[in-house]
């Protein structure tokens, strides 16, 4: 063939990449591996085969961790944990540097070794993996060195257990472990089981580069190994990266037990794509989204959604892109898809499909020969697909496209949030005003505009929903390795039981006989229980005062709806939700005294200390007033013709759950922060004194608070605090009180995968201003979101 005909064609021939170094590395080992402990390789155990995707051919054994080996790991990180903190930011910064140093020198060996072992094209693995690994750690050296100013007042959380997945094996451990380090703490490590080489390749690196013994742990095996780190109670946090169901089965297993949690998980990301758009490039960003990895990314671009006026025309260019594409052998630098991971994820991608064909979809695949004996799937496009078919809500990680179309703006939003995930997304259009007016509007921690699957360590990357909590990057992620150091020491609260009446009449408080049960306050309106029963409530001697109303599953329904209802005040400006708390404030004061006096009578407490109370409460709505319209985002500069806008958003409708304890101020302390930034919440008040709580009513009547921003349901906490718990329209958890109440949030949770924010028992000394207030409140209250802004032509 003349080379006129290759122009004309475009063809091109195989390109392979050497794995010659990567082959010898492996025998090396005799291509059998134990784990990484201590700063050595233990001998190799209970054997695990690593099979290689494109060949199915044996490429190693591994070791099947078992519990006592996640124990001496463990037995590691803690004896490494205190010298590894008394080196300081700036001597982990040159320990973090040299591992950035050591990928570099290494790239050729990582990206190889890391496409044979998961099947990855090299090109990839290559050009995006390990230089975003390098840039992680040099990333993580600078937050290192600007700990002790940057996060004064945070402290490491310790012994951090890390599982990381199959698709990203070494960015993924990256992401994880540059963090971590960087800020003090010292890890167990769990690769995938079927990709575990460039792990422990990544561990001998790290010990050649002087890594004291005992910082980094690498304990490789099946799920069983995964569920040892879980569970022990020498593990300070988990952090996970994997499927929906297992990060479930994580929250369920830590419940309780004080551990901090990020789950990654998955995703169903849609690609949306209106009429003004660039066709072209939209196209070429569908290649990136869903084809990119084999469509085995979390936040793939699998949801395509089209402007109905372009729809034919942008679905036949992109049939003609995708017979462009080739799959073949991931050492071949000229294919455009390697192999799935695995024989049974190749039968569950074809198996979604053929399930997706008989929910009426039409199928376009591209007809190429593949390399015979591996798990290789063409690329794969569904059309016709219905909103509510099995391909269009269950995540295929696989390279499968699924295509709908749209009318207008407000119907693509509805189809996009239409999933229980929310990862990403990605918006294509020219006209700016209306990608950024769209972004804030999807329900997703990323949101790449006229580009996708961008990833940067200076900008943060997680979910919403069953997409998960947490974040990876930036500083937001360092937060995700730290905790608050308080200036006074917490303590376990004691218990309140509730008074025995001495059978008194009920008087009030404030003088005069009354006769009347306080209600509960849903939607702006005081309103009766819907079990028509009440509870009495005593002074702090044991006489019978007022009776409140008694809430029940229904209740807590009803103020949720009412709550749900009131979105527009996420959507309010900071401004007017600093007014709102000043209001407040302001109505509060004028009615101080009444409130201490009932605080006094209902808690014992003297009357300097109710008063105390009060007024605390009425700096606290002041302090978060004043935080409304300044915790603000960020501006991220990436390495790329563009920013990344780290925004911060109201999380939805947050239950709260109050303790015993200062009734007044504790409530403030937990509503206050989460209404500045937007949310709308449902409060259990303090069981104990919650005539404090029915007292506010009236405060809020006149406070001109949208109805149904605060809602109040008395009752028995350890009854509504599950009802809350399981609920699928509340977003997060907010609980004071005893211990096992954590637990039954932790654990209850599980169900949409909400953000719990519980204290395991700790009395809180609400008013420390350290302990009970700050931005340590406004991160929990807010989710990041990171929309990416490409510039330029």
């Amino acid at each position: 063939m003349s080379v006129s005909t290759y122009f004309d064609t475009m063809d091109y021939g195989p390109a392979p990449e050497s794995d010659k170094d990567a082959r010898a590395w492996l025998a090396s080992h005799e291509a059998s591996f134990g784990h990484f402990i201590g700063g050595r390789f233990t001998l190799p155990g209970a054997q695990l085969e690593d099979l290689e995707p494109a060949t199915g051919k044996l490429l190693a054994h591994l070791t099947q961790g078992s519990a006592a080996d996640v124990d001496s790991a463990v037995q590691a990180a803690q004896a490494a944990l205190a010298p590894w903190q008394a080196l300081g930011g700036h001597g982990r910064a040159r320990h973090l540097y040299a591992l950035a140093r050591s990928v570099q020198r290494h790239a050729r060996l990582l990206a190889v070794l890391e496409s044979i072992d998961n099947g990855k094209p090299v090109r990839e693995s290559r050009d995006v993996d390990v230089p975003l690994v390098a840039r992680h750690f040099y990333h993580y050296a600078g937050w290192a060195q600007l700990q002790e100013r940057e996060f004064a007042g945070m402290a490491p959380v310790g012994v951090v257990g890390q599982i990381v997945p199959w698709n990203f094996p070494l960015l993924m451990l990256a992401w994880k472990i540059a963090p971590a380090l960087a800020l003090g703490n010292t890890v167990v490590l769990k690769p995938a089981e079927s990709t575990s080489l460039t792990a422990l390749l990544f561990a001998e690196l790290a010990q050649q580069a002087g890594l004291p013994a005992g910082v980094l742990n690498i304990v490789t095996g099946d799920g069983r190994t995964g569920t040892a780190i879980v569970d022990h109670p020498g593990i300070h946090k988990i952090a996970f990266t994997g499927s929906t169901d297992v990060g479930r089965q994580i929250r369920e297993r830590t419940a309780g037990s004080g551990k901090s949690l990020t789950l990654e998980l998955g995703g169903k990301s849609p690609f949306i794509v209106f009429e003004d758009a660039d066709i072209d490039a939209a196209v070429e960003g569908v290649v990136d989204a869903i084809w990119f990895n084999q469509g085995q990314v979390c936040c793939a671009g699998s949801r395509l959604l089209v402007q109905e006026g372009i729809h034919d025309r942008f679905i036949a260019r992109l049939k003609a892109r995708m017979d462009k594409l080739k799959v073949g052998a991931p050492l071949d630098k000229c294919s455009d898809m390697g192999a799935l991971i695995s024989p049974v994820q190749l039968e569950r991608v074809r198996s979604l499909v053929q399930q997706g064909l008989r929910e009426g979809a039409q199928c376009h695949q591209v007809a190429i020969d593949v390399p015979a004996g591996g798990c290789f799937y063409p690329p794969t496009l569904l059309t016709g697909v219905h909103p509510a078919a099995t391909v269009a809500t269950e995540e295929i990680f696989g390279p499968v496209l699924v295509a709908m179309s749209f009318r207008t703006p407000d119907e693509a939003v509805q189809l996009a949030n239409n999933s229980r995930y929310g990862l990403a997304a990605s918006i294509w259009s020219e006209t700016i005003g209306l990608a950024l007016g769209v972004a804030p509007q999807l329900k997703a921690g990323v949101v790449w505009i006229n580009t996708t699957n961008q990833f940067d360590a200076a900008v943060g990357f997680g979910g919403y929903r069953e997409s998960g909590y947490g974040r990876e990057g930036g500083r937001e992620g360092c937060y995700e390795y730290l905790k608050p150091v308080t200036s006074k020491e917490h303590v376990l609260r004691s218990p309140h039981p509730a008074p025995h009446g001495d059978g008194a009449a009920a008087t009030s408080p404030l003088g005069g006989a009354i006769d009347r049960t306080a209600k509960l306050y849903v939607g702006g309106k005081q309103v009766r229980p819907d079990g028509e029963a009440s509870m009495p409530t005593y002074a702090a001697h044991g006489t019978r005062l007022d009776d409140v109303g008694l809430g029940n599953r229904k209740d807590i329904r009803n103020a949720v709806a009412a709550a749900v209802k009131a979105a527009a005040w996420s959507n309010a400006t900071p401004h007017r939700r600093a007014q709102g708390l000043y209001y407040i404030a302001e109505n509060l004061s004028a009615r101080a005294d009444e409130f201490a006096h009932r605080i006094a009578v209902t808690t014992g407490v003297s009357a300097a200390q109710a008063s105390a109370e009060v007024e605390a409460s009425i700096r606290r709505l002041f302090s978060y007033g004043a935080w409304a319209d300044k915790f603000e985002g960020t501006v991220h500069q990436p390495p790329m013709r563009g920013v990344a806008l780290a925004m911060p958003e109201a999380i939805g409708v947050v239950g709260v759950v109050c303790p015993a304890e200062q009734p007044l101020l504790a409530l403030v302390s937990l509503v206050a922060p989460l209404v500045a930034v937007g949310n709308r919440v449902v409060v259990v008040p303090s069981q104990q004194a919650p005539l404090v709580a029915t007292d506010l009513y009236q405060v809020l009547d006149t406070s001109d608070l949208p109805d149904g921003v605060i809602n109040i349901v008395t009752g028995r906490s350890a009854e509504l605090l599950p009802v809350l718990a399981e609920h699928d329209e509340v977003d997060a958890l907010w609980v004071r009180g005893p211990a096992d109440f954590s637990v039954t949030a932790e654990r209850l949770s599980i169900g949409n995968l909400k953000r719990c924010f519980v204290d395991y028992g700790q009395a809180t000394d609400w008013l420390d201003e350290v302990q009970g207030e700050g931005p340590h409140y406004l991160r929990q209250a807010t989710q990041l979101k990171n929309i990416w802004i490409p510039y330029g032509e």
